[in-house]
């Protein structure tokens, strides 16, 4: 392989280019007619410069920032070489049933995302496509690899698992593609994903899509890829971040940040939100205190189970709820619309934590607001990061949540309080998400349990108050179950003096 080889084409050289429909690149009516059908008619740049070497059959390493459309940069070209089992020539061509592309992904939630994508671009050239992943049952995959897919897209250790159990077979692909596979080797994912490319074909078409060039990527793609085109999207010297987002960086008080998120989700023009948390148990306490003040919340993090945090997904996508916290589980392969401000509750790990974070608004184009708190303990970490993007905020000003500048710069009316008015909360919220039928019986048990008054079981995942409000008013309800439960303690009586006496009270 020659990593070195590159298309000469930088971001703006993409805007002079005359191509501008998907018909133009060379995509099939029928995939362009589904598109259309949405309302995507244009290719993003990193769209443009990718098809059509994709779609002639070249292997690929693609880099482009988070939220610049590559799905359908690799998607659409996929679905094209795939045979769909309505074409006359499908059991001639490749054996019927078996997949004929395969894409690994590092998250659950990215899985699904590329998945809806493809499934939007196939609605009429019918192609089936799977979502394979850890923390659902196996009986609903197994059904459908039994029935015949044609597209698989999952996660590195199910995807093995079934290898392995020999209900997935890999022998048929013609498209592999390695999405987010900077993410893959952070998370370790790098030898589970060696097994699954040598269960395929030798002679495959292989893309690789990365935001970074780290030496790893570099070094797989070298081992799978033939002469691989290097595409980017825009040039190494340009602003990391997306250019559509607006950033802001306040030093806050702990005890100060939920009022400051709080007064933020009633600034004019928000939209849909998103809160990253660094651990869980911020992440749910924020959501019920946020949903206590009357905002529809839900949380995703991983005391929850899957099913509960898709759940959470759904809603936020429908709209019955529009704020989101979440941690880092969930910074990557979320791809909602409309999602207008990210807040970084406190200071990010590192940079690519920050970019990824920071990149799930300002997608396609659209403006975003990115609010990012850091406690004084954090702020050599984020000298690091500003150091590290170039960006000016090495000093972040001291902010309350009554700060002028606060109330100023996002746009939050004078004298609003962190508490939505009850003429103002118009969302459902996540109790009207109904639960999806492949979820039902589905949810396991976890830390996110907590026992009720009759003694049944429930989750939280926001839209109540659970862990705040249950330890104040749960030890009598305990104390309660325990009597009705168990048997009586016997009480012990003896006598003195020929009259009863009850130990009991007497101590």
């Amino acid at each position: 392989m020659h990593c070195g080889q590159h298309l000469g084409v930088t971001l703006r050289d993409s805007e002079a280019n005359t191509l501008t429909t998907f018909r133009d690149l060379g995509v099939l009516p029928p995939i362009a007619d589904a598109l259309e059908r949405v309302g995507i008619t244009e290719p993003f740049p990193i769209q443009e410069l990718a098809l059509p070497s994709a779609l002639a059959g070249s292997d690929l390493f693609g880099q482009a920032r988070t939220g610049t459309g590559k799905t359908y940069a690799f998607g659409l070209a996929l679905l094209q070489r795939v045979v769909s089992p309505d074409e006359r020539d499908y059991a001639e061509a490749v054996v019927p049933g078996k997949p004929q592309a395969l894409v690994i992904v590092p998250t659950r939630e990215l899985a699904l995302q590329v998945a809806g994508d493809l499934e939007t671009a196939s609605t009429i050239r019918r192609v089936r496509v799977l979502t394979v992943y850890g923390g659902r049952a196996y009986e609903p995959q197994l059904s459908a690899l039994s029935a015949g897919v044609d597209v698989v897209v999952g996660t590195p250790g199910r995807l093995l698992d079934l290898a392995n159990q020999g209900k997935l077979d890999l022998g048929q692909i013609k498209v592999l593609v390695l999405d987010e596979a900077d993410k893959m080797l952070d998370l370790g994912f790098l030898p589970d994903v060696e097994k699954l490319i040598s269960r395929t074909p030798e002679l495959r078409q292989t893309m690789l899509f990365s935001a970074t060039m780290q030496p790893a990527v570099v070094s797989l793609a070298r081992r799978y890829m033939r002469n691989p085109l290097n595409i980017r999207a825009e040039t190494g010297d340009e602003q990391q971040t997306v250019p559509t987002t607006a950033q802001f960086v306040y030093r806050a008080h702990s005890l100060d940040k939920d009022e400051m998120v709080a007064r933020l989700l009633r600034a004019e023009g928000r939209g849909r939100t998103i809160v990253f948390s660094t651990t869980k148990r911020a992440a749910q306490r924020l959501t019920d205190e946020l949903t206590e003040r009357g905002f529809a919340a839900a949380a995703v993090h991983g005391d929850l189970s899957q099913p509960v945090r898709e759940r959470a997904l759904r809603a936020f996508r429908n709209g019955k709820v529009d704020v989101l916290v979440a941690t880092d589980v969930a910074a990557r392969g979320i791809d909602i619309e409309a999602v207008t401000h990210v807040v970084n509750l406190s200071c990010p790990d590192d940079e690519k934590t920050y970019l990824h974070r920071i990149g799930r608004t300002g997608r396609a184009g659209a403006d975003g607001i990115a609010v990012t708190f850091v406690d004084w303990d954090d702020l050599h970490r984020w000298k690091l990061i500003n150091e590290a993007l170039d960006l000016p905020f090495a000093d972040p000003p001291e902010t309350y949540s009554s700060s002028e500048h606060f109330f100023r710069e996002l746009g939050i009316p004078p004298g609003t309080k962190g508490r939505l008015p009850a003429a103002e909360r118009t969302r459902d919220g996540l109790d009207a998400e109904e639960v999806d039928d492949a979820d039902k019986g589905s949810e396991r048990p976890g830390r996110q349990r907590r026992r009720t008054r009759r003694g049944s079981s429930g989750s939280h995942g926001g839209g109540q108050r659970t862990r705040s409000r249950s330890a104040r008013s749960e030890p009598a309800v305990e104390s309660t179950e325990v009597s009705e439960s168990r048997p009586r303690k016997r009480v012990r009586r003896r006598t003195r003096a020929g009259q009863a006496v009850d130990l009991q009270a007497s101590e």
